[in-house]
């Protein structure tokens, strides 16, 4: 009741007024039925009305530390302004739990493909970036790196982006007579629903050939305090277009929000006082660079065969697996090779690795990823751009990615003979190369931008037991993505060689299973 004699004493905030509203009518109607009128109860279910961020996340702050009504604690943080709480609760007694309280949408428009994957690289985190089954990439240019501004270079990268769009829009023609020639139109299926399912399937086939520079955006909805840590995490990048990045949401974080329903000159700053103290991570950047420089001089694992592209890697000693982890980070050594070097290891020498990591560790700070351990299944998965960025998505694991690299190799479209591209294809590959290597000698960070999503990557991902099993019987279902639909399906298969008894509770669907008409 204390929330229904908030709203009767005037303090109207939105949904405490409509509920006010509603008993008020359903009580004047039952006297005018002639039936007895009981008290009303208020609702025990309350909904807020949109507000800032922060001043929303320090007034259910307030209210889980006092008696008073919702209604109350909102009123108490628009008296005294949120910076007055935050001052207060916030920095001085360590609170962050107070920034888990406040959500907020944010988008990234016109940043490079490369660059959403460094955007998207958070455990608690929600959104979703361009699909490039939808998008016509023709129509705006590939983003140049910031490490080629002023360079004769930039041309050259240029150039060549721009012909690798060329290569992949004929590319997609290429595919869709093919697709349209092998796959007629069913009847009962309209003529626009077809079409559209065929340019979506070539689509497919020609993600292979856009630069990791094609241009996307990601919309997200994050807690005030995951975007901290991404803009942290973001200002320590080693590309400048991602560090430039958490520069402007900075600065958008302490201006009013510049889209949406209601906005008005007055409208509050959407999270000025975060805007002021997250800063770059550069300890994180320093525990990187330590690990990293003491594998460059100590860490040769030898010559090896090279595993599955789906590597199932049995969970080794936890120790052992904190320092593989990490030394895996920092380097291009698959993770088998790096466990089976480390656990013969001595235990003075793996303390070496752990104390560089956390050598300047501040008091209270989170540890950085690679510490994170003891899930049940450990996959070291190598797969081309395109099907990281889907199966990158899954945040209830953990994923530890090697960096970018020319090194792997690529992978290939199904059908490309069948469809007569494959000289067109080897050629857009051959020549995007040449580039690269030429930009490389300038930035080899810049060279990055014009891998093409056909590029493998190499990534770690940690799960349990029902990650492995949502994420094969997802992706690989008919739908999807051929590539990570052979990811997701060499996941099971994994899994049944070293226990069938789990391995049959997962309803994967083979790759070789197709439906190109479905999506």
């Amino acid at each position: 009741m204390q929330s229904l004699r908030a709203g009767r004493q005037g303090v109207e905030f939105g949904e405490l007024a409509s509920v006010v509203q509603v008993l008020e009518a359903h009580s004047a109607q039952r006297v005018a039925m002639g039936r007895p009128v009981k008290a009303a109860a208020a609702s025990r279910v309350v909904l807020l009305e949109p507000m800032a961020p922060e001043a929303s996340a320090y007034a259910l702050a307030r209210y889980s530390r006092s008696p008073d009504s919702v209604a109350a604690s909102l009123q108490w943080v628009r008296d005294r302004g949120s910076s007055r709480f935050l001052n207060t609760y916030y920095f001085q007694y360590g609170h962050a739990s107070i920034a888990d309280l406040g959500h907020l949408a944010c988008c990234f428009e016109g940043v490079s493909e490369l660059a959403a994957m460094e955007i998207e690289d958070e455990q608690l985190w929600d959104g979703q970036a361009k699909s490039t089954r939808y998008q016509d990439f023709s129509k705006r240019p590939v983003i140049a790196p910031e490490e080629l501004r002023g360079l004769p270079e930039r041309e050259v990268f240029e150039r060549a982006a721009s012909d690798l769009v060329q290569h992949y829009l004929k590319l997609r023609d290429d595919f869709e007579c093919f697709l349209s020639d092998s796959n007629p139109m069913p009847d009962g299926m309209q003529s626009a629903a077809y079409q559209r399912t065929i340019h979506a399937r070539a689509l497919d086939s020609a993600r292979y050939l856009l630069p990791a520079g094609i241009p996307t955006n990601v919309g997200q909805v994050t807690s005030i305090r995951t975007l901290e840590k991404q803009m942290q995490r973001l200002g320590v990048s080693r590309y400048r277009e991602v560090r430039s990045i958490a520069l402007e949401m900075h600065a958008a974080l302490a201006r009013p929000p510049q889209c949406g329903r209601g906005r008005t000159p007055s409208a509050e700053p959407v999270a000025p006082t975060l805007a002021k103290y997250a800063e770059p991570d550069r300890a994180r950047r320093a525990a990187f660079r330590r690990v990293r420089a003491w594998a460059e001089a100590n860490f040769a694992p030898g010559a090896y065969d090279l595993p599955r592209a789906v590597d199932l890697v049995p969970t080794p000693d936890p120790v052992d697996e904190i320092v593989a982890t990490w030394l895996y980070a920092v380097t291009s050594h698959p993770f088998r090779v790096v466990v089976d070097a480390v656990s013969g290891w001595s235990p003075a020498l793996r303390r070496e690795v752990l104390d560089l990591a956390l050598a300047d560790r501040r008091r209270g700070a989170e540890l950085l990823r690679p510490f994170n351990s003891g899930y049940g299944f450990l996959f070291d998965i190598v797969c081309d751009l395109g099907a990281y960025r889907d199966l990158h998505r899954h945040r209830r694991c953990q994923q530890i990615a090697q960096r970018f690299t020319c090194d792997l190799g690529h992978e290939e479209p199904p059908h490309l003979d069948d469809a007569g591209a494959r000289n067109r294809y080897q050629e857009a590959l051959d020549e995007a190369a040449t580039a690269r290597d030429r930009i490389s000698k300038v930035s080899e960070r810049a060279g990055h931008y014009l891998l093409p999503l056909a590029a493998r990557r190499r990534a770690l991902f940690k799960m349990d037991f029902a990650e492995v099993e949502y994420i094969s019987r997802v992706r690989s279902g008919v739908k999807g993505h051929l590539s990570y639909r052979r990811v997701a399906w060499e996941m099971r298969q994994r899994v049944m060689e070293v226990d069938p008894d789990l391995g049959r509770l997962i309803e994967a669907t083979h790759p070789d299973e197709q439906d190109p008409l479905r999506r």
